[in-house]
């Protein structure tokens, strides 16, 4: 039981826990002078039930009266109230799972949340605290941690005078000033919308909040003649709000609008660029402000397709031995995630990773392309042998054309799914396979070629296999055409990756002559 109060910090309360749950109750007794809003995350709405009891305080007065002789006299006043108490029940609830592709567990967790909407005290006039989501956001804009830093400009107008010499066009200043930001300032992992120490200082120590470095960049695009406003954003770690108010948001990044699109920047990340955010603040919609502090939502979640293109050329003799080389290209959302893994990282150690990763096989003639050209595709390209990555019995030699690339498991192994799939962003994974049989061998069998789509190619797959006297060549494409899946289209998901699962299994068959 806990008695409180803080009339505004109403505790939550989750239903769910990571193991199954028989029983869970929650009982609120509140006085009638508060009413408060209940709002339930999850799936599961529990059972509720309501009393009213009648109740009274007793409040004793001292009062003394002036004069030559002091009286103290004693009253006593009698207040009838209703306590008014709901039961919240839940039985039988499953074990919440942190699964894949979700992008923070908590939002779908059953639970209840309460806002105070209203106070009324004895012989005065009802109080209201519930608001909507515009006044919430234009409170945060009319604070001068954070509306007032974008007026300020003297601190950088030289300097962006010289980065915007000569640059006329719309797009490449917003690239110079966002790149002149990126390089200057450092992140120091404070998340937050309110400036801490403010954007003049952080500039002079090139080092600042989430708030302090993209609010700089707002200013900065507005001072170079483009339209640029600040979009407030909760992180994936800090999950979704289901009432309005100010601590639903926990970042800040900048928008240019320009010719009714919008591009979306955060500087706080070295390796992003214009609408490729880090993938910490995709998380479904953003509020931008506008100069008035009205405000509109913006979809934070990617429509552009990421891509993973990997050509693959090998050897295979009679003993099973590989030998091969691979080149691998990473596009947008994939390249900005392999930037942040890998770049910095000793090569010795990566490669070894990359070996482990790979079936334990050698690689040789590693390079790397492009890792710090933000515009252009991460590539990979290295030389490979390897052994045990097919099966020689007898006179036969089984190979799964994927080698180490083909996948073992379904990902998606739940019998019925509650919450989306959130792969982030769209995607699209494609292999083109060359392989050379070995001398003395011929084909005996291989797998059929197949082609899976989703209803409306929302997610699929093709496998295409042809052979060619001693050569086999293989395409196979994986695209998956939208950020998040929902819990509707949950079992056609599983069922294509189910089908992807065992089409990369099947092997090709080689006979001895």
């Amino acid at each position: 039981t806990i008695e409180s109060p803080y009339i505004t910090s109403f505790p939550d309360w989750e239903f769910q826990e990571s193991i199954p749950v028989n029983y869970s109750e929650y009982k609120t007794s509140v006085p009638e002078f508060y009413t408060y809003s209940s709002h339930f995350k999850g799936f599961m709405i529990p059972k509720i039930s309501k009393l009213t009891e009648n109740k009274s305080l007793t409040f004793t007065s001292k009062e003394r009266s002036d004069g030559l002789v002091v009286k103290t006299s004693f009253s006593t006043d009698k207040v009838n109230y209703m306590v008014n108490t709901t039961k919240y029940i839940e039985e039988n609830l499953p074990a919440m799972r942190d699964e894949d592709y979700v992008n923070n567990i908590d939002n779908y967790k059953s639970a209840v949340v309460h806002e105070l909407a209203m106070s009324k005290m004895p012989n005065s006039t009802p109080k209201y605290y519930s608001t909507d989501w515009q006044s919430v956001v234009k409170t945060i804009y009319q604070n001068d941690d954070f509306g007032a830093e974008l007026n300020k400009t003297n601190y950088f107008e030289e300097d962006l005078k010289a980065v915007l010499a000569g640059i006329t066009d719309k797009n490449e200043k917003i690239n110079a000033v966002f790149n002149f930001v990126k390089a200057r300032m450092n992140w120091n992992d404070y998340y937050g919308y309110s400036c801490d120490q403010g954007v003049k200082a952080a500039y002079k120590q090139k080092t600042g909040n989430i708030a302090e470095i993209n609010l700089m960049l707002t200013a900065m695009l507005r001072h170079a003649g483009l339209s640029a406003r600040p979009v407030l954003v909760s992180t994936r770690s800090n999950g979704i709000s289901f009432f309005p108010n100010r601590t639903a948001y926990n970042y800040v990044i900048a928008a240019v609008e320009d010719d009714n699109k919008i591009i979306l920047l955060d500087a706080s990340d070295k390796f992003t660029q214009p609408n490729i955010l880090p993938l910490r603040a995709l998380n479904w919609l953003g509020k931008l402000i506008r100069e008035d502090g009205s405000s509109v939502d913006i979809d934070l979640m990617p429509n552009a397709v990421s891509r993973e293109v990997i050509a693959l050329n090998y050897k295979l003799d009679a003993t099973g031995q590989i030998t091969g080389k691979l080149r691998k290209q990473y596009t947008d959302y994939n390249a900005e995630i392999f930037r942040q893994r890998f770049v910095g990282q000793k090569e010795e150690a990566y490669l070894e990773s990359l070996e482990n990763k790979l079936d334990k096989i050698e690689i040789s003639e590693y390079k790397r392309d492009n890792e710090k050209e933000m515009k252009l595709p991460v590539v990979e390209t290295f030389s490979f042998s390897g052994s045990g990555l097919c099966d020689v019995v007898g006179d036969k030699i089984y190979l799964s054309p994927m080698i180490f690339f083909k996948t073992d498991k379904n990902p998606f192994n739940q019998e019925k799914r509650e919450y989306p799939v959130d792969f982030g962003f769209p995607f699209q994974d494609k292999y083109v396979i060359g392989i050379d049989l070995p001398e003395g061998y011929v084909l005996e069998s291989m797998p059929k070629p197949i082609n899976v789509q989703a209803e409306g190619k929302m997610f699929g797959f093709v496998y295409n296999i042809v052979a060619s006297e001693n050569k086999v060549q293989l395409m196979f494409t994986m695209d998956v055409n939208t950020s998040i899946v929902s819990s509707e289209n949950y079992q056609a998901l599983k069922d294509v990756f189910q089908k992807l699962v065992a089409k990369q299994n099947e092997k090709i068959v080689l006979k001895k002559v």
